[in-house]
């Protein structure tokens, strides 16, 4: 579900414009069912496959829908993906799951873990360059860590702890976490799938296989100087546990609930990110910051409450 307060008016308008053409309505209709690439939607539709990419950009923009470049017989093909059921726009503050007494959200910079265990191919990069020197697992514990926006490896793990402020007798109905990652591969690699496994609260939720490190054009966002020929942007994936179980874009992926993560009176709650040891597809692991990629946001926590 997306959930949208009268308060966040820039998202507000970019979800009514996505919802203001047919063309894009009926892209959503078709992705109730499946996954589809812009091939298809064009096939489906009758419309030109430039008319249907730009339609994408759009509902991309506004969250509604998700992309991947996936491998084809001939280069890449955008695969489209619904990232939700449901829109609720509260527009009265006084009532609603979007009220600010019924949620609270903070974003992590991607530096300020607590605790890493990672190998190489590794590095942090922030917003004056490169943090030297790369490949050095030691670089992760150097205080100069905490002004990365942009944190790699192949293996290994970093974790996070974020502060709880909800108010005293609050029941905890949802927890959320959003980032922007992708694997990491030598340069890039669109074909180059990574087993990434997220931990909350030292319970592992759940696997989620990224299907490359993305570099075919530069990040939405990427300073001048970030070069062309390495990773440039991710995918926004979030991460969801609520009493049914958990979830990855909406879509459930496990039976881990918020009883099972034992969230209950806790002041702070951990998350870890990372690839184990054993994964079918150590691939690595890149996270996107402010200022890195194509999303202009940290590691997002939200909680909903009652």
């Amino acid at each position: 579900m997306l959930e949208l307060s009268i308060e966040e008016s820039d998202v507000l308008k970019k979800v009514a414009h996505a919802l203001s053409s047919e063309v894009r309505i009926n892209i959503l209709k078709l992705l109730n069912y499946k996954k589809m690439n812009i091939l298809e939607l064009s096939e489906k539709l009758g419309l030109p496959v430039s008319t249907i990419a730009s339609n994408i950009k759009v509902l991309e923009k506004s969250g509604i829908i998700s992309t991947e470049l996936q491998p084809a017989k001939r280069g890449t093909m955008k695969v489209c993906t619904r990232n939700f059921d449901d829109i609720h726009m509260q527009l009265n503050l006084a009532t609603g799951h979007n009220n600010p007494k019924n949620s609270y959200q903070i974003e992590m910079p991607v530096g300020h873990y607590i605790d890493s265990d990672i190998y190489p191919t590794c590095g942090l990069i922030n917003p004056h360059g490169i943090i030297k020197p790369e490949d050095e697992p030691s670089l992760f514990y150097h205080p100069d860590r905490m002004s990365a926006q942009l944190v790699w490896f192949r293996k290994g793990f970093v974790e996070y702890r974020f502060p709880l402020q909800v108010p005293a007798g609050a029941k905890l109905e949802s927890i959320q976490f959003s980032l922007e990652l992708c694997s990491e591969a030598p340069n890039y690699d669109h074909n180059w799938p990574s087993d990434i496994t997220i931990w909350i609260n030292g319970y592992e939720v759940c696997t989620w296989t990224c299907p490359g490190d993305f570099g075919d054009r530069r990040g939405k966002l990427n300073p001048p100087w970030l070069p062309d020929n390495h990773t440039q942007y991710g995918l926004l994936k979030t991460w969801k546990v609520n009493d049914k179980g958990s979830f990855l874009d909406d879509v459930k992926v496990s039976d881990v609930t918020l009883n099972d993560i034992n969230i209950g009176g806790s002041k702070s709650v951990l998350f870890k990110i990372g690839v184990t040891p054993d994964a079918a597809n150590i691939g690595g692991v890149n996270l996107f910051g402010k200022g890195f990629g194509d999303h202009d946001q940290d590691i997002l926590m939200r909680l909903i409450y009652s």
